[in-house]
């Protein structure tokens, strides 16, 4: 076996039949949970010693996570046999895991490459937040997830051009009902937006409201229609999660039942050839009394 072959199955979630295997995918799930958890003790002002360890183990999991980034693209070709061997490391560069992996390691790498006054650095640290989808790769429930909001990315995308549409006719419905009674308030339709995006989800901060009877009865409305508007896309994502959770109890339902009927025959072909063991040595006691 290649030493390539042999690093494309370390590499890949464990299956569990590698102990290697399992001990990467351990090892870079800890360093996945060790780096938000470093992200979020860098923002109450650590001391000195403990920042420099905070950033020692940072640095450590940046380079894992880019070894373990080149290592993908290298065995590339292993899991996508028939695209060639550019064409497979394309084809995976593009993946949404691989610019998951991607944007790991950026905010490590960036600030050494370019000053800077030019990144942000403050917000590009946080991006290292988004490490936490590589879990995606290890856990079966966020790939079942996943797998669902693929599935149904039509009816998703649908119900949430509904929400759009209806955030932005109530921003103007509830601009043109208060603009003149709080002109301060309701200053365009920016104002009737944010009112719109805290009351269709429910949350409704309170800093800005309707006072008017027009406004109110409006604000009604919309409220009401925020319900149908959350519950929309929850219960797409809901039956899609019963849908595949049936399609597996169906593919996994034959294989039990061909195991049960191998198991059964099994015991009746026992029990046939007991039953013959005997008749056959029956018979052999009837001959010998008759023999005497």
């Amino acid at each position: 076996m290649s030493i390539r072959r042999r690093m494309f199955e370390i590499i890949q979630p464990d299956d569990g039949t590698s102990f290697l295997s399992r001990f990467f995918d351990r090892a870079i799930t800890a360093l996945i949970l060790a780096s938000v958890i470093i992200v979020f003790a860098s923002t109450f002002d650590p001391p000195p010693r403990v920042l420099r360890i905070l950033v020692l183990l940072e640095g450590v999991a940046s380079c894992v996570f880019t070894i373990e980034y080149v290592l993908r693209i290298a065995t590339a070709d292993f899991l996508y046999p028939r695209s060639g061997a550019i064409m497979s490391r394309v084809r995976y560069v593009m993946s949404v895991m691989a610019i998951v992996d991607l944007i790991a390691i950026l905010p490590f790498w960036l600030p050494m490459l370019l000053p800077g006054t030019m990144l942000g650095l403050r917000a590009l640290r946080l991006v290292r937040l988004l490490r936490i989808f590589k879990l995606n790769r290890y856990f079966d429930a966020m790939k079942s997830l996943g797998a669902v909001i693929v599935l149904k990315k039509r009816e998703l995308l649908g119900s949430l051009f509904f929400v759009a549409i209806l955030m932005l006719i109530s921003s103007l419905l509830m601009y043109s009902a208060e603009h003149d009674a709080q002109p301060d308030v309701f200053r365009n339709a920016f104002s009737g937006l944010w009112w719109a995006v805290a009351t269709l989800t429910t949350v409704g901060y309170g800093d800005i409201y309707p006072v008017t009877a027009l406004g109110r009865l409006v604000g009604a409305l919309i409220a009401f229609s925020g319900l149908a508007a959350v519950a929309i896309p929850t219960g797409i994502i809901s039956s899609g999660l019963m849908e595949s959770m049936s399609r597996e109890k169906g593919d996994a339902g034959p294989s039990r039942q061909g195991s049960e009927d191998t198991d059964i025959d099994g015991i009746l072909r026992e029990h046939s050839e007991m039953l013959k063991n005997i008749s056959e040595k029956l018979s052999q006691i009837q001959e010998k009394n008759s023999l005497k």
